[in-house]
């Protein structure tokens, strides 16, 4: 894999900011797009723009085969049995919404037990949090160490009968820990508890195969995978599509519609009411072959490989804290950090003005920034085209950071 050669795939990596070449580190955020994404969305507009599922006509045709050949692409890459279990969204905070009403509000009573983590992204706290008001449940947290890993030691006492969903990131958006979710999924299943996996940051970075982590659900984007925004996934277990309520009512979703009564389509489209992303989908399916044709296992390699070169350069910097942990093998490519005396904003406005984009803030993880004890970090996220030069970019302009506020504090 030729970091530098897929560079040339990427248009907005040619631009200057400030006179200076880009260096975008702000992926966990939303990745880039390639000339091939991009020009899929085109061309279904220059050529095949129609409705989808209903029409008779030729271009109602090509649309819907496009459109449904992304659905089979989706199943094919997450590994999924079969197709139907793939329900498109607008993007993966939808997908866990579409699991707390579908399914939360129909099979969740009061007294029932919810099992979430202490780094859960706001996406995976809200939704519960709402149903929780409406229904009575009680929440319970896995909580991390000092190290930025999960606690498993408290696994067994938080795990009981009265667990009936298990909800947890793959992979952390802020501290970058990979979680051992399929031990997690099979100990909650020995309970007889469901398993929702968070895989917006980890379905874009590492292979991910559902079937060989056995979970019930997986919600992911389209745009932190190189595709464009405005598209989610949700896989489900056929079961469990066929068992929970529809999410949205209207067109497409229907089997038969009387005044006073409906009945519904199987899954997927039961869950699909309405004229969906058409054109972005296309697009999502256009990242999924660009991935394909790298191949997973060698992003994730490359991306441990400058995971692990940043993890050691940072540590010989003074004055930086770096979250989560520090071998790389359970620390995916995104470093969260901080410099000693200076707002993270600050950091992410002097580096931004050096041409390098970063987050900074709370990353939607506010009670995660609260046990850190900060209100918030600077983020450097990594992805298939970054390279160790944007590393060394990164560091340099972190010196120059310090240089700004020490001059300003001498003043």
């Amino acid at each position: 894999m030729n970091p530098e050669k897929i560079r040339d795939d990427f248009p907005i990596l040619k631009r200057k900011i400030y006179g200076k070449p880009l260096v975008y580190l702000d992926n966990a955020a939303t990745s880039q797009k390639p000339f091939s994404v991009i020009q899929a969305v085109q061309n279904y507009y220059e050529n095949s723009n129609a409705n989808i599922h209903r029409g008779v006509h030729y271009l109602a045709e090509e649309a819907t085969t496009a459109y449904e050949e992304v659905r089979k692409k989706t199943a094919s890459f997450i590994h999924a049995k079969d197709h139907h279990s793939i329900l498109f969204t607008r993007n993966c905070t939808e997908a866990i919404n579409l699991v707390s009403f579908s399914w939360g509000r129909k099979f969740l009573n009061r007294g029932d037990e919810i099992l979430l983590t202490e780094m859960e992204h706001h996406s995976n706290l809200i939704p519960w949090h709402l149903l929780k008001n409406e229904k009575g449940i009680e929440l319970k947290f896995i909580p991390f160490d000092e190290t930025g890993v999960l606690d498993l030691s408290k696994l067994s006492e938080l795990l009981s009968k009265k667990t009936k969903l298990v909800s947890l990131t793959h992979i952390s958006n802020t501290l970058g820990t990979i979680n051992p979710v399929k031990e997690i999924i099979r100990l909650a299943h020995e309970k007889g508890a469901v398993v929702l996996i968070d895989g917006a940051q980890s379905v874009p970075h590492i292979p991910v195969d559902v079937q060989d982590l056995n979970c019930d659900f997986l919600a992911f984007s389209s745009h932190k995978m190189l595709g464009p925004t405005g598209v989610g996934v949700l896989y489900g277990k056929q079961e469990l599509l066929l068992a929970m309520d529809p999410f949205m009512g209207g067109g497409e979703m229907i089997r038969e519609v009387w005044l006073d009564h409906s009945t519904y389509s199987n899954p997927p489209w039961k869950y699909e009411a309405g004229t969906p992303n058409i054109a972005d989908t296309i697009g999502f399916g256009a990242a999924l072959d660009y991935l394909n044709h790298i191949g997973m296992d060698k992003i994730q390699k490359h991306e441990e490989e400058l995971t692990r070169f940043a993890l050691q350069k940072f540590s010989l910097e003074k004055n930086i804290t770096v979250y989560g942990p520090q071998n790389p093998e359970v620390h995916s490519g995104i470093l969260s950090f901080n410099l000693e005396g200076i707002h993270p904003h600050d950091v992410g406005t002097i580096l931004d003005q050096e041409g390098i984009a970063v987050r900074a803030g709370h990353h939607c993880t506010q009670p995660l920034m609260r046990k850190l004890g900060v209100s918030g970090t600077a983020r450097a996220s990594f992805y298939l085209y970054n390279t160790k030069e944007e590393v060394e970019l990164l560091l340099q302009a972190i010196q120059k950071v310090f240089q700004v506020f020490h001059h300003a504090a001498a003043r």
